[in-house]
C-alpha cells in the first residue's frame, strides 16, 4: 500500500495500517463515525486488509471476536469518539477471559476539545479498566520522522502485547485534530523524499505464531508421582486449541501411558476425535449422580487440562473428594474456582514429553474398567432413549448434531441451556467438528455476531442457540450482506430462558415467569422476513437431520425447533433419575 501523504492525519493513519499489515493483520472491522475518518480511509484503501463496515459497535466487536477466534490472530475493530467505544466493552471482557487477541482502536477528540462540552467527547483513557493486556493513548499526529517512527514502534508493541504472553485485548486511544477528511496539505508532500517505505518497514515481519519463552524440562519427579498412582483421572475442559488433533493426541498419550480415564467436556475437541482417545468418558455427569458409585470412584490424583468443565455434578464431586489436582495450562491464571488442593504446572499439555507405556497394575486396571464399564452402560442407555424420543426434547438436538453434521463443521454453541445440553448429550464421534463458544464471561452477549465472525470466509457453519440469546443480538443480522460463507442457525425456541427453570426461583411464580423466564413471543418467521433470511420451521426429527447435512454453501438460514421448557425440565429429571436408579445402583 502506498503511504498517503495528503495530510498529517492520512499519513499517520496509513503508517498505522501498513505497520499492522506487515505484522500480519488481515481483517479490520470499521464502525461509522466522523472522528475515526482518517483510520477508516486508511483501512478501506488498503488492498490486502479486508475492511468490513458494521453499523452497531457491540455487534462489530463480537464479529471481530469471532474472526479472531477462527484465525487465531489479532483482528482490529475501530470506532469514533464518545459512547461508541463503550459498546465494545462486553466483547473486550469476553476476549480477555477467552484469551482472544483483539486490537481496539478508539478515535478521540484532541485534548483541547475534552471536558468542555464539545460533543461526542467522553473520558476514553482506560475506558476498559484492567481488562486489556495493554492500553495507551497515542500522541497527536505529527509529520515528523521521529514521531512516525514512534507510531510504528508503538504499533509493533501493541501487536505483540495482544498475543504474548497471553492473548487478549490491546486498546489504543487515538486523538485527531481537523482536518479529518483527506484534504491536501502541501507541506506534507515534502516528506515523500525523506520517508522510504522499504527502509522504514524493513525490520517488521509477520510471524504466524507468537514466540514463547523457553520452557524448563518437565519435572521427572512429577512423572513418577503420576506413574505410581493406581487411581488417577484426567479432566479435559473446554478448549479451542489451534491444532486440535495434536492437542487430543497429547492427552490420549498421557491417558494411555498412565492408564487414566479422560473425563472430556462437551466443548473439548476430544469428543470429536474419539478414535484417538480410547479411555474417553463422556457421561461422567450422569455417573457421578449415583452417590455410592461416585464415592467408589474417588481418585487419588487428578490431572486437570485447562478450565474445569461446566458440570455441576463434577464440581460438587471434586469439592467433596478434595483430591490433589495438577492443573496444566500455559498461563499463570488461577483455574481453581473450587479453591482445592491444586498445583499449577505452567505449560501446555502438548509440551509434556511422551511417557513410556507400561503394564497396568491390577488396581489400575480395575479402576479404569469401572469408569469404562459405566460409560458403556450409560452411553447405550442415552443412545437408545434419545433415538426413541419423538417429542421435541432440547437435549436430542446436540445428540443429533454430533452424529449428522458434516466433518469439520464449525459449530458455535450459545451459553445457557445449549452449552449444558452439549455437555450432557453430545455423543463422542470422529467427525472432527470444531466447537466454538464464548465461555470467558459465560454471557449471552453477541451470540449471533460472534457466530457470523466464525463463519465468515470459513466452511459452512452452524450456530446452536436459544431464543433469548438470539434476540439479545438481532442487530447481528445487519451483517448479513457482509458474510462470505454460510451460517445455519439452529434455534431452540422454548419461549423464554430455559436455564432459569433449573433454578430454585422457578418455584416462585410470580415473579418467575415475567421477570426471569421473560418470554418474548416473537414470530421468528417474520423476523427472518425483515432481514431477508431463509426460514424453516422443523416439523420432525427426520426433517431436521435432512437439513443439517448437507449444509448450504452460502447465505443465512434459520431452522426453528419449538420446544416446551417446562416439560423439558421434567424430561431431564426423569431421565437422569432413571440413570441413577436403574443403571448404576
Amino acid at each position: 500500500m502506498p503511504l498517503d501523504f495528503r495530510n498529517t492525519n492520512t499519513l499517520w493513519s496509513s503508517i498505522l495500517v501498513e505497520t499492522l499489515h506487515r505484522l500480519g493483520l488481515t481483517t479490520a472491522i470499521l464502525c461509522p463515525g466522523s472522528r475515526s475518518t482518517p483510520l477508516t480511509v486508511a483501512f478501506a484503501q488498503h488492498s490486502e486488509i479486508e475492511a468490513i463496515p458494521i453499523l452497531d459497535e457491540r455487534s462489530a466487536a463480537f464479529f471481530a471476536l469471532g474472526v479472531a477466534k477462527r484465525l487465531g490472530l489479532p483482528v482490529v475493530v475501530v470506532c469514533t469518539s464518545g459512547t461508541a467505544g463503550a459498546n465494545f466493552f462486553p466483547a473486550v471482557i469476553e476476549a480477555r477471559y477467552s484469551r482472544v487477541p483483539l486490537i481496539v482502536l478508539t478515535a478521540d477528540r484532541p485534548p483541547e476539545l475534552r471536558d468542555c462540552h464539545a460533543g461526542q467527547a467522553i473520558a476514553q483513557l482506560k475506558l476498559y479498566g484492567d481488562y486489556p493486556n495493554w492500553q495507551a493513548e497515542l500522541a497527536l499526529p505529527e509529520a515528523k520522522m521521529e514521531m512516525l517512527c514512534y507510531l510504528r514502534q508503538t504499533l509493533v508493541q501493541a501487536w505483540t502485547r495482544s498475543r504474548v504472553p497471553t492473548p487478549g485485548v490491546v486498546h489504543l486511544n487515538i486523538p485527531f485534530r481537523d482536518p479529518l477528511a483527506p484534504i491536501p496539505q502541501l507541506e506534507i508532500a515534502s516528506l515523500k523524499s525523506q520517508l522510504h517505505p522499504q527502509d522504514f518497514f524493513a525490520h517488521i515481519s509477520h510471524s504466524p505464531f507468537p514466540t514463547f519463552t523457553h520452557q524448563k524440562p518437565f519435572p521427572s519427579s512429577i512423572v513418577r508421582i503420576w506413574q505410581q498412582c493406581d487411581r488417577g483421572i484426567i479432566i479435559a475442559g473446554s478448549a479451542q486449541p489451534p491444532h486440535p488433533e495434536i492437542y487430543c493426541r497429547a492427552i490420549a498419550n498421557l491417558s494411555q501411558s498412565l492408564g487414566f480415564p479422560v473425563l472430556a467436556e462437551g466443548l473439548s475437541p476430544l469428543r470429536n476425535y474419539s478414535a484417538i482417545a480410547p479411555h474417553l468418558i463422556s457421561t461422567y455427569d450422569s455417573i457421578l449422580r449415583d452417590l455410592t458409585l461416585a464415592q467408589k470412584l474417588a481418585p487419588d490424583i487428578i490431572i486437570q487440562i485447562g478450565e474445569l468443565p461446566i458440570s455441576k455434578q463434577l464440581r460438587t464431586w471434586l469439592s467433596d473428594t478434595q483430591t490433589h489436582r495438577w492443573v496444566i495450562d500455559p498461563t499463570p491464571e488461577n483455574f481453581d474456582p473450587l479453591h482445592g488442593k491444586t498445583t499449577h504446572l505452567q505449560l501446555s499439555v502438548e509440551q509434556i514429553p511422551p511417557l513410556l507405556k507400561g503394564w497396568l497394575g491390577e488396581e489400575q486396571a480395575r479402576y479404569l474398567k469401572q469408569w469404562l464399564d459405566a460409560e458403556t452402560q450409560i452411553r447405550e442407555y442415552f443412545d437408545r432413549t434419545l433415538a426413541q424420543t419423538n417429542i421435541f426434547f432440547e437435549g436430542k438436538i446436540p445428540w443429533l448434531l454430533s452424529q449428522h453434521l458434516p466433518p469439520k463443521t464449525p459449530l458455535f454453541i450459545a451459553n445457557s441451556m445449549p452449552v449444558r445440553d452439549v455437555e450432557y448429550f453430545w455423543k463422542p464421534n470422529n467427525q472432527h467438528i470444531q466447537p466454538f463458544f464464548n465461555r470467558g464471561a459465560n454471557g449471552i452477549d453477541g451470540t449471533l455476531s460472534t457466530a457470523f465472525g466464525i463463519s465468515h470466509r470459513n466452511q459452512s457453519s452452524v450456530l446452536l442457540t436459544g431464543d433469548l440469546a438470539l434476540l439479545h443480538d438481532t442487530n447481528g443480522f445487519l451483517q448479513r450482506n457482509k458474510l462470505i460463507g454460510s451460517l445455519t442457525i439452529v434455534l431452540i425456541n422454548n419461549q423464554g430462558g430455559g436455564i432459569f427453570e433449573m433454578l430454585p426461583i422457578s418455584q416462585f411464580d410470580p415473579p418467575f415467569e415475567e421477570f426471569f423466564a421473560t418470554p418474548q413471543n416473537i414470530d421468528f418467521s417474520k423476523l427472518c422476513l425483515t432481514y431477508d433470511i431463509e426460514y424453516k420451521l422443523i416439523k420432525s426429527w427426520q426433517n431436521f437431520q435432512q437439513l443439517i447435512n448437507p449444509l448450504p454453501k452460502q447465505g443465512i438460514r434459520l431452522l426453528e425447533l419449538k420446544t416446551n421448557r417446562k416439560s423439558d425440565v421434567q424430561w431431564r429429571k426423569d431421565f437422569f433419575g432413571k440413570v441413577s436408579q436403574d443403571y448404576l445402583s
